[in-house]
């Protein structure tokens, strides 16, 4: 799911943009992109992930998951600038592609913060993309 996120407030002291309301997660980083940089290509068994494009512009590739690794449906491919906000459920794999240097913040509920980040994280037998 992909929300293009609205100004809450606005004066001359610059913007306020809620990401959340009433929402609290339990895990929250940044990551950067150089130009041309590929990372995901995998899903998440017991963790949604929120994705919150701070700046740049990428390629967003995901496809639903069976609980036994095999992707099922057909693979959905979106354009992500400034202020989107994506939500990865369970068991909706993603990739993104760096098509300009770009930073985002990634959230999640669940297991996925400090030394758990990787504990439910499961890379995908073949990749989205490439």
């Amino acid at each position: 799911m992909k929300i293009k996120l609205k100004t809450n407030y606005q004066d001359k002291r610059g913007k306020i943009v809620d990401i959340f309301v009433k929402s609290p997660k339990d895990h929250c980083s940044i990551i950067t992109f150089k130009k041309g940089a590929i990372r995901g290509n995998h899903y998440h068994k017991k963790s949604d992930q929120f994705t919150y494009v701070i700046s740049g512009k990428l390629l967003l590739v995901s496809q639903k998951i069976k609980k036994n690794g095999e992707l099922i449906g057909r693979k959905k491919r979106e354009l992500l600038s400034k202020n989107y906000l994506i939500i990865h459920r369970k068991f909706h794999a993603h990739v993104f592609k760096a098509l300009k240097k770009s930073s985002i913040l990634a959230f999640a509920n669940g297991t996925r913060g400090g030394k758990d980040y990787s504990k439910d994280t499961w890379k995908l037998k073949f990749p989205l993309l490439k």
